[in-house]
This record gives structure tokens, sequence and C-alpha cells, in this order.
């Protein structure tokens, strides 16, 4: 068994308690679109009265200044966070309250700049000498470990770093994509000690027993498996790295520091300051050092994914969690990096790897929550068949807005239009806004016809990733840090894909899945996406129809031939949602109530039936012939009947406003 287990347990100590610590979290609210905040002008030599008035007035606008740059993000985003634990006055707030803070803050300084400063000089020598290039490998791996050695928020940086081509060169990204955050662990006796405090109660008192060695450790934490006095059931307890807060804090404020002196830069080369880049990672990790946050998201993914029987996310304990603290169930799975271990369980590799890329796009597409680190460590095979996840610290949100934008540019790669391609760039917040996208449809054009144009045989993410890094490197393009996890999500799950199966074609199962998410669901938004799926230059693709279908039926079958749904013993089954069939019945009720409803549908799809001077049936005969075994004609007609009243309204309703448009 390839699993995580522990190589042995003991018998619980006394050990102090105390009482248990609150903790609150916090959710995010939909923000409606507004124009932008303009960045306050603050102007020193303008300011009036006493030094002391000065001092109020200039931390006022600071704060204003840092206020405007997070709701930019809010806006960009199209999520607003009311209570957030990060901004650059409370990181500022939070270091310089300590005892002894300007001269850790001094030292911390110097080492930085030491250290980043030689490893600047020896570039500056390298490119002098024209040795540049030859040297980049052994560059990169100094930049590594550079990183390594500075602690656990560069390491983050770094981790950051190896996804985001618009601020570093490919080669340099590779290396860092290697980079770990795998560090000794602290003493057992500490982490206990963190674990009381939390609980508020002996260890003894929950846990029966718990492993004497660390089952993982990393920069922020380390991982225990133990077993509950209660109920018997084993469970695995993250505990956070003792004093990291501080660090962590301390060094964000040095990283906006030295970040407010490449603003310059940055706005030449990514459009934004530099400081907004500073703030997007403080933010993601400051939310994964408290791990109420995490709960909250483990709970959210739970919703997410309770009635699908192909996905398992473990369930959280909240009532033994805190801020420095999360216990949740312990999950006995093969960890995705065993191939043999997989097969020797008896799993199909096709039907998992079908079920991790469909719960990836739901995630994507559907929810906007997504697990923003899937590499192998925290992907696992069920026995039964099903996928799970573990570690949910780091997450991100895509709002409904960023979800339909990322739909059209897929509409808009089908239907090869580069132009609005571009300009959903500058929607989703990868160009500042009145950026002249001339230049980057060619670019764009010849990145997709060069990747696309080999069908999916020898389509994959990485190689038009490579080309992509490329276009960001050269123009002024800024990779929001959500859509950082998202290329790194997908790249590393596509990863993990060809280590089970190297032959694996992601866009195989992909396309089929978005296929299905076209012609069933019922958004109003995805319905206008469909129409101008299906029209090109005014004509309807009757071929285009047929391969959607096929697709989708593909998807269905083999979703619903996996080893997972047929389990007998899970409790909630009866909860699960098992779709043996492609259910176009909402599709078809919404197309007749917009053919009857919607002159300019009726009048494109008659002209469909009767292009080139001729009927099409033998099209329309294809495509019924695609649906016949998928649909119940009875039932359907039947649907169609119940809603013709709701139809004839709509009818009613869009003659009368003709009627007095035309008065």
């Amino acid at each position: 068994m390839d699993s995580l287990h522990a190589s042995s347990f003991y018998t619980l100590p006394h050990l102090l308690c105390r009482e248990t610590r609150t903790s609150v979290s916090y959710s995010s609210t939909s923000l409606k679109r507004r124009k932008k905040a303009r960045r306050p002008r603050i102007c020193s030599s303008a300011a009036t009265g006493s030094g002391a008035s000065n001092g109020v007035v200039s931390r006022a606008l600071r704060q204003q200044v840092s206020n405007s740059a997070l709701e930019q993000l809010d806006i960009e985003r199209g999520v607003c966070i009311p209570f957030r634990k990060y901004s650059p006055e409370s990181v500022r707030n939070k270091v310089l309250e300590s005892r002894g803070a300007i001269l850790s803050l001094m030292l911390r300084g110097v080492e930085i700049v030491w250290n980043l400063g030689l490893y600047w000089s020896n570039l500056v020598y390298d490119f002098l000498v024209g040795r540049d290039e030859e040297v980049v490998p052994y560059r990169a791996r100094q930049l590594r470990n550079l990183l390594c050695d500075l602690g656990p928020s560069f390491i983050k940086a770094g981790q950051v770093l190896a996804n985001r081509p618009d601020i570093i060169r490919e080669d340099y990204m590779n290396e860092l994509c290697i980079l770990q955050d795998d560090v000794p662990s602290f003493p057992n006796q500490i982490a206990f000690r963190i674990i009381e405090e939390e609980l508020g109660q002996p260890l003894e008192a929950v846990f029966s027993r718990i492993s004497s060695e660390t089952i993982a450790a990393a920069s922020l934490g380390q991982v225990y498996r133990a077993t509950l006095c209660a109920t018997g059931e084993d469970v695995a307890i993250k505990v956070q790295r003792p004093g990291i807060e501080p660090i962590i804090y301390r060094d964000l404020f040095l990283f906006r520091t030295l970040a407010s002196f490449l603003n310059g830069i940055s706005m030449q080369k990514l459009g934004c300051n530099a400081e907004l880049i500073v703030d997007e990672f403080g933010e993601k990790l400051l939310e994964e050092l408290d791990y109420t946050l995490e709960a909250r998201n483990l709970e959210d993914f739970l919703e997410n994914f309770r009635n699908d029987p192909t996905v398992k996310i473990p369930q959280v304990y909240k009532q033994f969690s805190g801020s420095r603290v999360l216990v949740m169930e312990w999950i006995d799975g093969i960890r995705c990096t065993n191939p043999q271990a997989i097969k020797e369980a008896g799993l199909d590799v096709d039907g998992f790897l079908t079920i991790g890329v469909s719960a990836a796009l739901r995630q994507l597409l559907e929810f906007g929550l997504f697990h923003g680190d899937p590499h192998p460590g925290n992907i696992f095979a069920m026995r039964d068949g099903r996928i799970a996840y573990v570690d949910f610290g780091n997450v991100a949100v895509l709002s409904q807005q960023n979800k339909q934008i990322l739909i059209d540019a897929v509409v808009h790669a089908v239907n090869e239009d580069y132009a609005e391609m571009a300009n959903d760039f500058t929607r989703l917040g990868f160009l500042s806004p009145g950026t002249d996208v001339t230049p980057i449809i060619p670019a764009l054009e010849a990145i997709w016809q060069n990747s696309a144009g080999k069908g999916l045989s020898d389509f994959n993410f990485r190689s038009v990733t490579g080309k992509f890094n490329q276009l960001v490197y050269n123009y002024p393009i800024r990779i929001p840090e959500r859509f950082s996890l998202v290329i790194r999500s997908l790249l590393t799950q596509e990863g993990i894909c060809f280590t089970l199966k190297p032959d694996f074609k992601f866009l195989e199962v992909a396309y089929p899945y978005v296929a299905k998410r076209l012609l069933t669901d019922p958004n109003p938004a995805l319905r206008e996406r469909l129409i101008q799926v299906l029209f090109k230059d005014g004509l309807f693709q009757w071929k285009r129809l047929e391969n959607l279908i096929t697709l989708a039926k593909e998807n269905v079958a083999k979703m619903s031939s996996n080893p997972a749904l047929q389990v007998k013993s899970t409790k909630n089954q009866r909860d699960w949602k098992v779709e043996r069939k492609l259910d176009l019945t909402d599709t078809i009720k919404d197309g007749a109530r917009l053919f009857f409803v919607d002159e300019g549908i009726r009048r494109q799809l008659l002209l469909a039936l009767t292009e080139d001077s001729k009927l099409h049936i033998e099209e329309l005969v294809d495509v019924y012939r695609l649906v016949e075994d998928q649909i119940d004609i009875p039932s359907v007609a039947v649907e169609v009947a119940r809603d013709i009243p709701t139809v004839v309204r709509d009818l009613l309703l869009s003659w009368s406003a003709s009627v007095l448009s035309d008065r």
C-alpha cells in the first residue's frame, strides 16, 4: 500500500492545557462591477499644520493608497473580501509594534539585500563578459538554493515565480518548478504543546494515539496521524510551525519596501506596480497561515462535491481545529506518483484520469473555487476508483464574471476570433485597460493555430504554455495571481496524467466535458455561448453540433462506467447524481422557447434549414440519430407542452414591446 502511514505510535503523555482558542472565518461576497478607483496623489509639500497633524494625514493617505490597490484587485477579480487578513498597513503595524522591530528589520534587510545584491552582481558580470546564456542552468540552480537559504517566505515566493512567466524567463521558471518547501521538522514536544493550546485540553483526552514521527514537514507546518478517542477514526493533524507568523509579516514588509523601488520598471514591463504583485502574494500567504480559512475551504469543497460519487474530500473536525491546528479525516489512498500500485489495486487508469480531469474542470468552470496546489502529494487514488484531494490551504476563487470570460475565450478559440481572444485578456486582468491589443493578435493566432492544428493527439498544455510564456515575456502582460494558480493547476494535473499514462490526451477528456456543459447547462450565459459556437458568420454549423453531441455522449459514457459508481456501501449513495444518459430536455425546451420568442434566432434557424437553396433534412436526421437513444421523446414532448404557457406569455410580451417601440 502506498498511502501515507506512520511507522509507529505511542501513548500520549499528560501536558498542560488551557482554554480553547476561538477563531472566526469570513466568506467572500460578490461585488458588482464598478469604475476603477484612481490612485490618490500624495503631495507632502501641500500638507499644512503641525508635524503631528502631517503625520496623521500622511498615514491616512498611505492607508488610502493601500486600499486603492486592494480595491483594484477586488474589482479585477469581481470578488470583494470584506474582512481581509492582509493589507500593507496592517502588516506595517504588526511588524513595527514588536520590541526590537527596527533592529530586526535592519538586520534582515541587510541579509536580503546582501544576498540578492551579490547574486545580481554575478548576473551583471556574466553579461559583461558575454557568458550570460551559457551559465543560465548554473545561475538558475543558484537562485533556487538562495531562496531556500533565505527561509519560508522566499521559498513560497519562489514557488509563485515558478508560474510567473511575466516576471522571469522560462529556463529559470523550470528550475524553480522543482523548488520544494520540505524542511526539517520541529520537535514533537513543541508541536504537541501547540495542539493542546488550540484544543484547550490534554492530547490524550481527544486522541488515543498519535504518530511518533511527522508524516510530512513543510515550511509553514507539519502533519501527524492520530486516532480519535471518541470514534476510533484516524485523522490527520496539521500543526503550524512555531514563530512563523512574525517572520512572514517581517518579510512581507521588506518585500513591499523593496518593491516600491521597482514600480517604474514594473509599470513599463507589466503595466502595474510591483507593490500590487507583492499584495497579491501577501494576501495568499497570510491566508495559508490561518487554518480556520483552510477549514472553511474544506467545507466549501465538501459542499461542491456533495453529490459527486467520484470525488473524495476529507471531513474537517472544526471542534478540534483552530488558527494553528487543523484536524481532518485521514485519507488512505494511493499516491498518484505510483502508477504500478494503482494498476495492482485493479483500478482503471483511463477511468481515474477521466474523473480527475472532470473534477478539475468542474472546480474551474462550474464552482469557481479550485485547488491551487494539486501536486502528486495532494492527490490520491482511492481503492474504489474515486479521486481524493488533501491540503486546501492554497485555493483560488474565480468570480462568475471570470468564469464566463474563460468560457468566452474557449468559444472565441473555437471560432478562431483572435481579436476577441485578445480582448478577453484585458477583461481577465492580463492587460491593463486601454492597452493596444493589435500587436498581440498575430501572436495569439500563431500560438493557437500551431497547437490546435496538430489535432487532439499532439495537443498538450505544456507546449502551449511554453509558447504563451514567450508571448508574456515579450509584451506588457501581467498574469494575475489567481490565473497563475489556474495555469499551475492545469500543468500539474496534466503532468500527473502523463505519469500514469504517457500517451494520455488531456483535451480528449476536457473537450467532452466542455461540450456537455455547453449542451446541458441551463445557465443563460452558457446558452448564449452555445449559440455563438453553433453560428459562425451567420451560418449554422451542423458538423459542429454533431461533434458537440458526440463528445458530450462520450463524457457521460466514461463517467457513468467508472468503478466508483458501482460501490454499494457508501452511506450517501442515495444523494448521488449519476448521469447515465445525455439529458437534453432543458436544452430542447429553451431552444423551442427561443424559436418562438426570439425573432433573430428564429430567422437564423430557418435559414440554417434552407442554406444554399436546399433543405438540410439529411443533417437534421443525422442529429436526431445521435440523440434518439439519449432522450425520451414523449417525456420531452410533455415538458415542452408544460412550458407552452410561459412561451406564449413571453411571445405576447415580446410582441407588445415591439408594438410600443414602433409607436
